[in-house]
């Protein structure tokens, strides 16, 4: 049953088999990969299926997705991953709702996030988005100001930094979207020289359902699926 693409249980099996032939061919381990659900748009009882398969992690897009059902899930014990763009304003709904932001890409939302989780009493692991892509579309810090952006970071003891993010151009082309993943990767290995006091950076988290396997090729350590996971998403 599990081979069957018409489960849950089947896509994920599909996933992982992928997962571990894209390390293969590169001399990874499996083991170094995690799979992030990505559960936007996404009813509570998906999640609960893939809660059963094993995850406890989830990411979304939207604070307001998050507030909406955790409640739902309060028993689960789930970890909740912002991995889209955060306006300032919305800081106090990821203090309150995230257990980890992978899109930090500005002072701006540090200090904002920095504020609230003080007040809430917490602190979060955090993730810097950075722009690999020429697409205007697509978000994050300029590659020549992650260091400055780095060495900023460090006063803010509430914010945990553990690694990097990027989303890939979207492209036929698998080497214009292995070129972003290779960028990424080259860039946190010269953050890494710096030796930023505090500061972690042992996490990649790119690919997502499109172009995961490039990114695992590339030294991805994280990969953010969501509807190879969970089947079409639902009509808004």
């Amino acid at each position: 049953m599990d081979s069957n693409q018409d489960t849950m249980s089947g896509r994920v099996a599909a996933i992982r088999a992928r997962m571990a032939a894209a390390c293969e061919r590169v001399g990874r381990h499996p083991d170094e990969v995690t799979l992030l659900p990505v559960s936007k748009t996404f009813d509570e009882h998906a999640i609960r299926e893939a809660v059963s398969l094993g995850f406890k992690r989830f990411g979304e897009n939207r604070t307001q997705e998050i507030a909406q059902k955790a409640p739902l899930l309060s028993d689960c014990d789930l970890q909740w991953v912002v991995i889209g763009q955060v306006q300032t304003n919305k800081a106090k709904d990821v203090a309150k709702l995230a257990h980890e932001l992978q899109s930090l890409d500005r002072l701006e939302l540090a200090q904002a996030l920095d504020r609230r989780l003080q007040s809430e009493g917490r602190a979060i692991d955090v993730l810097v988005q950075v722009k690999t892509s020429p697409e205007e579309s697509k978000s994050g810090l300029e590659m020549s100001g992650l260091i400055p952006f780095l060495r900023e970071l460090r006063q803010f003891q509430t914010l945990r930094v553990k690694g990097l993010m990027t989303l890939a151009i979207l492209s036929s082309d698998p080497q214009a979207v292995r070129t972003c993943f290779a960028q990424l990767r080259s860039l946190r290995d010269l953050a890494r020289q710096e030796a930023i006091e505090g500061i972690s950076l042992e996490r990649l988290s790119m690919g997502m359902s499109s172009d995961f396997e490039l990114a695992i090729e590339e030294g991805s350590t994280e990969i953010r699926v969501g509807s190879a996971i969970f089947g079409s998403r639902p009509k808004l």
